[in-house]
């Protein structure tokens, strides 16, 4: 059974840093485009950046740059996603995930496996 396990999430100040990680098991996941979603209430599920299966590749969204880095690790089927500088309107719930499409692929609906999600909230 294949799952990913996101962890890491919690409650910061603005202006702090959180890491999140997801580990996948079940199947290897080096040869997939990884990436992380995230979710407010009431909005809909939005793409926040993405990862090529090599890892020399990324996508950001625009609310992410300068301040998340995602990257991988394919011996340990796991990613990372390094968030610095967080905003109240960061909160939200994380998702990690897989895809088999390009790199640069933003669309939820293409992406196959999905995490559980966790919870950060970063308060003003």
């Amino acid at each position: 059974q294949v799952q990913l396990v996101e962890s890491g999430g919690g409650l910061v100040q603005a202006g702090g840093s959180l890491r999140l990680s997801c580990a996948a098991s079940g199947r290897t996941f080096s040869s997939y485009t990884m990436g992380w979603f995230r979710q407010a209430p009431g909005k809909d599920r939005e793409f926040v950046v993405s990862i090529s299966w090599s890892g020399d590749m990324t996508y950001y969204a625009d609310s992410a740059k300068g301040r998340f880095t995602i990257s991988r690790d394919n011996a340990e089927n796991t990613w990372y996603l390094q968030m610095n500088s967080l905003k109240p309107e960061d909160t939200a719930v994380y998702y990690c995930a897989a895809s088999r499409n390009t790199w640069y692929e933003t669309r939820k609906g293409d992406y196959d496996y999905w995490g559980q999600g966790t919870q950060v909230t970063v308060s003003s």
